[in-house]
């Protein structure tokens, strides 16, 4: 068996163990929770659990794809402020602008504008050769930025708006995210498990998904292959950036209101629900299922600790800490497979901008 045989075969290993420790982590600090607080596997209080990583979720489906492809996008949680905002504004007025639309307008309107922000870092990042670090950097000042003059920085909630909107489109409005299923399913678990499917068969099983691996696995080589380096970061971009959108429409409709702050707070989070499931930061490694443990644990942390009566402060300390360790074990896992090589290429740097011939 040839070297790239075997450390291939050995890097499989290591994600399976990794996966089922991940599940061993989860269900132990479950049963921590549960031991403390019977009402932890209360099915009302497993499913309020669910609905709260919907958003982290769909987010941390598509930013793993950049970070696989060798990127970072930073802007998520201003992009999901920036969506819930010009869905507002243009459907509900009293922002900057002097006129409404109809709320189907209003609402493809708002994820226009999270692929346009999508787009525009993937053009710093991949035509000016912006490291992507700086390029979504900017688009997070930028977007929360745009946000706030758009709202001038007033919240929206439709059930009290002057004019009040019309009831079909108020009905459409709850519909995507307020409504529930039988059995008591909030509809973002069925967000979710649609979102996880499509996102599972985009990575594992497309070319889209066998060349994001080659791209952020070895640069040089997928160069060489004449892979399409920069459309792939670009779209992955664009894709990251649309289910920003998507869970800050999802979470606007959820809660009734949105205001001047909402999403800011979700950008590490969603890094470290990535990083968590075992999405290496060099790239070319990672999986939609890790991707979903990550936001599982953290929930599962969240809530617990929740239901325990610990603050908000804790909880910032234990998602910090897990993030750490989860990274310690990646830096581990790599240096247990491989010495590092110098290759007579200079590799790109994670999060470069990426090289493209």
């Amino acid at each position: 068996m040839s070297n790239t045989a075997l450390s291939r075969v050995k890097s499989e290993g290591i994600s399976r163990l990794r996966t089922l420790g991940l599940i061993g982590a989860i269900v132990l600090i479950a049963m921590f929770f549960q031991v403390q607080n019977s009402a932890f596997l209360d099915p009302d209080n497993l499913l309020s659990l669910l609905r709260s990583m919907t958003s982290l979720a769909l987010i941390a489906f598509a930013l793993q794809i950049v970070i696989i492809q060798g990127e970072l996008d930073l802007s998520v949680g201003s992009v999901y402020l920036l969506s819930g905002t010009v869905l507002a504004v243009l459907w509900l007025g009293g922002g900057a602008l002097p006129f409404t639309v109809p709320f189907p307008l209003a609402l493809l309107a708002a994820l226009a504008a999270g692929a346009l922000a999508g787009l525009i870092s993937g053009f710093f990042t991949t035509i000016v050769k912006i490291p992507s670090f700086v390029a979504t950097l900017g688009m997070l000042s930028i977007a929360q930025g745009l946000a706030l003059l758009l709202s001038k920085a007033n919240g929206f909630n439709p059930a009290y708006n002057e004019p009040p909107p019309s009831s079909a489109s108020l009905a459409f409005f709850d519909f995507l995210g307020a409504t529930t299923l039988p059995f008591n399913i909030p509809i973002q678990v069925l967000w979710l498990a649609l979102f996880f499917v499509l996102f599972w068969l985009l990575l594992h099983r497309t070319t889209f998904g066998s060349r994001s691996y080659a791209i952020g696995g070895n640069a040089d080589a997928a160069v060489v292959a004449r892979l399409p380096i920069r459309k792939y970061r670009t779209l992955a971009l664009i894709l990251c950036a649309l289910m920003a959108s998507v869970a800050g429409i999802l979470d606007f409709s959820y809660s009734g209101s949105i205001g001047p702050s909402a999403g800011l707070s979700l950008t590490f989070p969603v890094f470290a629900a990535v990083v968590i499931g075992g999405t290496t930061l060099s790239g070319g490694r990672g999986s939609t299922f890790g991707a979903l443990l990550g936001a599982l644990l953290l929930a599962v942390l969240a809530n617990g600790l929740a239901v325990m009566g610990v603050g908000a402060f804790v909880q910032l300390v234990f998602i910090g800490s897990v993030t750490i360790l989860a990274v310690s074990l990646d830096r581990l896992s790599q240096g247990g497979l491989r010495k590092p090589r110098r290759s007579r290429v200079e590799s790109p740097t994670p999060f470069s901008g990426g090289t493209e011939k």
